[in-house]
């Protein structure tokens, strides 16, 4: 759906596509009915319900949780971690063409370099076993592998992207159990932690207000991604129920995740410990509670695990990154050769152009893996921000648009927060991005923090500003607002979906568990 394309603006109007009865194109791809306009809507709805909702949860789930916490931790401190990590997760709950084009190549962008610093991150898990195998041969292996998982089907993503995840949630609630005994005594130690390790040198708040600050970003760059649920709702089986009840969901299980394992966390490790925050390398905070349970091979279980969740987040990104660039080139904000699709309505072209960014990582080999993931996780970070106050912007604009047009009942899902949720997300974010590059100026100007912090935004302002001007665009009216464009309504529904009574509440308490 576009939110901000006029019916009269200057391009053509967007084709419409010949229906046969059974609701299919003459390809056999499912499209929209004949008095609904089809510009984007032509990859394969081959996404389940069961896949979607893991992908949703576990795809935030990575190098953001698993390493950024002990940056987090050792430059900010537990509380600053815990606080951190809470304000920005309640701020992800809750227009011009030229708007469009700027926010969009700047999501493709961040999700293209998201890509290459999960690159980055497994050279650096990769060194709690060994530094002699190089740390780009990895990185390479795992490019491939990425690469033909998102070029062949989408079932293979969707199928490979479920098992990632549900190993991601499995683990998360592992480690907070194990968590909790550790922190009670049953630790290598037999000792009773507690809350010591809060008050210990300059805990709980370390750095000061820098310190404090620099924690923003890294819970950003963790956050990012539950915004790209929408984009998996255009491969989705029967998303006009499926896409409401995964949004419902999962924001609380995501927040819950993230802010008691950050809890625990700050209670087990303290901000002291070696490794947290190295440039030529770097070990996740989980791996040391792990080891601090027991045998050596517990850490090496978790390492283990954490190399598949960032596994997992890169294919997470690979993908969201693809689909934005393929919808840039429907849009005409791109070549159009990027809106190419395969015999299986894969954009193939995207996939390519988008991990082409991940070469990236092999920069790791000369700057320090460490350092590298640092810049990649800052300007993502940013990224992040940025996009959070555009959907806030959006999102008043839509909500004011569907009113002014009489369409507010056909909403299937409403934001319980609007319309204060989109002022908070948009004043909060921008006073984020413009105070969390304090680290950058205290105690002395560091350059390229700097740079990796704020470069985002002379970038974005110049690509919105020079679309404006080369395209001649306006602001959208509200009465001018195009909602009918690649729509899914509710009545066009898989008759395969249809169930009866008991055997829908069985399905949905089995997908609930899963």
């Amino acid at each position: 759906m576009r939110f901000g394309r006029s019916p009269h603006h200057d391009t053509p109007s967007p084709p419409t596509f010949e229906i046969e009865k059974d609701g299919h194109d003459n390809n056999g791809v499912e499209t929209a009915r004949s008095d609904r306009p089809v510009v984007a809507d032509k990859l394969a709805r081959k996404l389940s319900s069961r896949q979607v909702q893991m992908i949703a949860i576990g795809g935030t789930i990575g190098t953001g949780l698993f390493l950024g916490t002990g940056k987090s931790l050792a430059t900010g401190g537990p509380a600053s971690m815990l606080i951190g990590y809470a304000i920005v997760g309640f701020i992800v709950r809750f227009v011009d063409d030229a708007f469009g084009f700027a926010l969009t190549w700047n999501y493709w962008f961040n999700d293209a370099v998201s890509t290459a610093s999960d690159l980055v991150a497994l050279q650096l898990i990769l060194q709690y076993w060994t530094t002699k195998f190089p740390g780009w041969g990895l990185s390479l292996i795992f490019w491939v592998a990425l690469v033909l998982a998102n070029i062949v089907t989408v079932r293979v993503y969707g199928e490979l992207e479920y098992w990632l995840s549900l190993l991601k949630v499995v683990t998360i609630i592992i480690f907070i159990i194990l968590g909790i005994a550790v922190n009670c005594g049953a630790n290598t130690m037999g000792e009773y932690i507690g809350g010591r390790n809060w008050y210990i040198g300059d805990a709980p708040f370390v750095g000061g207000i820098g310190g404090f600050a620099s924690v923003f970003v890294t819970a950003a760059f963790a956050y990012g991604g539950t915004e790209s649920i929408a984009i998996t709702a255009g491969e989705t089986k029967d998303p006009a129920r499926t896409m409401p009840k995964v949004v419902r969901n999962v924001f609380w299980r995501i927040l819950l995740f993230y802010l008691l394992s950050v809890l625990i966390l700050g209670l087990n490790i303290p901000y002291t410990t070696p490794g947290l925050d190295g440039e030529d390398s770097r070990t996740s905070p989980f791996t040391l509670v792990f080891q601090m349970a027991g045998p050596t091979a517990a850490g090496s279980f978790i390492n283990a695990v954490i190399m598949t969740s960032v596994l997992s987040a890169g294919n997470h990104a690979l993908f969201a990154g693809t689909r934005l660039l393929y919808s840039l080139a429907v849009d005409r904000h791109a070549p159009r050769f990027f809106g190419r699709l395969n015999r299986n309505q894969v954009p193939w072209t995207a996939v390519l152009a988008t991990s082409a960014i991940s070469i990236l990582c092999f920069g790791a080999s000369f700057i320090g893996a460490g350092q590298l993931w640092t810049w990649l996780q800052n300007i993502v970070g940013v990224s992040n921000q940025l996009s959070w106050i555009a959907i806030g912007v959006a999102s008043h604009r839509f909500r004011a648009g569907i009113k002014a047009q009489g369409k507010e009942h056909l909403l299937p899902f409403r934001n319980w927060t609007y319309p204060w949720g989109p002022y908070f997300s948009v004043i909060l974010n921008t006073f984020l991005v413009l105070v969390q590059g304090w680290s950058s100026f205290s105690p002395s100007f560091k350059a390229v923090t700097f740079f990796s912090l704020y470069i985002e935004l002379p970038i974005m302002l110049a690509m919105f500003v020079g679309w404006k001007i080369l395209k001649r665009t306006k602001f959208v009216k509200l009465h001018e607002m195009d909602l009918e464009t690649d729509t899914y309504p509710a009545d066009r529904l898989d008759p395969k979906q249809e169930k009866s009574r008991w055997k829908q509440k069985a399905y949905h308490i089995w997908r609930w568990i899963l």
